[in-house]
């Protein structure tokens, strides 16, 4: 069998043109249908994720505001009350001025304070106007406003933005 015998049995022939090549890469109309599709599927699952994020947030705010009342407590049983509205959440890294240093076993957080998950500073008041034997203790929410429907509190089980921590 001659060379031209041999390389038609080969499977290398291209029956349009009658030349063999092997072929590399994709072709155009190849690369576009895999486009496509993908197109499709970000049209499909794009629309699921969508809000998700703005709960995982609110989710993140409630989290932190039932640790931050936790802590707040373990404050509360060594040093005998809760940090001033003065002395804030930062009471909790920091021993405050006003407080004994056998009466503080802090600092009781890790790290320095968080802010919420919008980039905005908890809110601590103590004694609380909604919980006057405790603290109140919030977030602003993501519209960063003080006193709407979408803050996250420890005072409040049925919010828009999600329910509350619980109070002290």
């Amino acid at each position: 069998m001659d060379k031209r015998s041999a390389h038609r049995f080969s499977g290398n022939h291209n029956w349009r043109s009658g030349v063999s090549r092997l072929r590399s890469g994709f072709t155009f109309l190849e690369i576009m249908l895999v486009v496509v599709i993908i197109g499709i599927l970000v049209a499909l699952v794009a629309p699921n994720l969508t809000g998700k994020t703005q709960k995982a947030k609110i989710a993140a705010a409630q989290h932190d505001i039932a640790t931050f009342g936790t802590t707040l407590k373990m404050f509360e049983m060594q040093a005998g009350r809760f940090p001033s509205t003065d002395e804030g959440l930062k009471a909790l890294v920091e021993k405050p001025g006003s407080v004994d240093e056998k009466d503080w076993d802090g600092p009781y957080l890790d790290g320095n304070v968080r802010q919420d998950p919008w980039h905005h500073d908890y809110k601590y008041v103590c004694p609380g106007e909604k919980n006057p034997k405790g603290f109140d203790l919030w977030s602003a929410g993501p519209d960063g406003n003080d006193g709407t429907q979408d803050d996250i509190t420890n005072w409040e089980t049925n919010q828009t933005g999600g329910a509350s921590s619980g109070g002290p």
